[in-house]
């Protein structure tokens, strides 16, 4: 994967609704148009690294980049769950996120408890990582601090 680390900007858009109300993950979903402009050699799996909300703080990630297999989609999503709490959804914001490292590759699970499981297992190995001194200094990469705009994908 030679785009790593890669920078990607664009509008958080409503996704499937499976995150907060399914899960008790919720995530924050880019546009089929941001989803395609990913490059070719980042595969399908999970991903770490941070994001921003707007102007807001920089904050710990978790992300997949697939076809989520336990709910056989059709078209390929970027899903982002930021590891902060926040009060309210951030539809039409722009969301701003730096992918550092994989975690693992997408595969399915036998059950929604066990996919769950992952998710929350994949979520503790991307603090792990995000906390290593080589992967901290991208917290505050200037590409966090630029003025909002259009998507911008590198």
């Amino acid at each position: 994967m030679r785009h790593l680390p890669y920078f990607c900007r664009g509008e958080v858009v409503k996704g499937f609704g499976r995150g907060s109300k399914e899960l008790g993950i919720p995530t924050a979903n880019f546009s089929e148009q941001v989803v395609e402009s990913f490059p070719s050699d980042i595969s399908a799996g999970i991903y770490y690294g941070w994001a921003c909300v707007g102007n807001g703080d920089v904050h710990k990630m978790v992300l997949s980049i697939g076809w989520n297999p336990f709910y056989r989609n059709i078209k390929k999503s970027v899903e982002t769950h930021i590891i902060h709490s926040f009060k309210d959804n951030f539809y039409g914001e722009v969301l701003s996120i730096v992918i550092i490292g994989c975690i693992r590759s997408e595969k399915n699970f036998s059950s929604l408890e066990a996919l769950i499981s992952a998710i929350q297992e994949d979520i503790e190995e991307a603090k792990r990582q995000l906390d290593l001194p080589e992967h901290l200094k991208l917290k505050e990469d200037d590409f966090f601090h630029l003025s909002e705009g259009k998507t911008v994908n590198h």
